[in-house]
């Protein structure tokens, strides 16, 4: 029986992930099917155009939904690509507000409830892989870095 390759903490260890701050978040769908848009090339300078498909406007929605779910929560810029999404999440608790949910308390929320808004559709069964990636955004210059790199509209 081969033994399988051991799986690395996606988190930043010893960070307080419920703390105020921005957060990058990419969620992948499962074995990176394309489920979400479709992207239809522009005719000379003309800008590329992002289709949404039936799950991607769920998918959409539900991240729209999430500020009020999380009433400290904004969804600051996102964008859906046909396998993944992009976020900018910001968490921004008065001082001693409880309870304090963490990014990863968002996430799961987000990918569960928008699993579940897609199974309707009849066709998806699991729709987002493992867990996500996250980067905490430190200060103004990561911000506008993050921007540029994640083609934010």
């Amino acid at each position: 029986m081969s033994e399988l390759p051991q799986r690395k903490h996606p988190r930043l260890k010893r960070f307080d992930y419920s703390l105020n701050a921005r957060y990058f978040i990419t969620i992948c769908t499962y074995q990176k099917k394309h489920l979400l848009c479709k992207i239809r090339v522009g005719r000379g300078l003309a800008p590329a155009e992002t289709i949404l498909s039936d799950a991607g406007k769920i998918i959409e929605q539900n991240l729209l939904d999430l500020s009020n779910r999380f009433s400290y929560l904004t969804v600051e810029h996102y964008v859906i690509m046909p396998n993944h999404i992009h976020a900018i999440l910001t968490l921004n608790a008065p001082a001693g507000a409880s309870p304090r949910p963490t990014i990863m308390d968002i996430v799961c929320a987000f990918k569960s409830l928008s699993t579940r808004d897609c199974k309707r559709l009849g066709n998806i069964q699991k729709l987002w892989q493992t867990s996500f990636y996250d980067h905490i955004i430190r200060n103004e210059d990561d911000y506008r870095n993050t921007w540029i790199h994640t083609n934010f509209q």
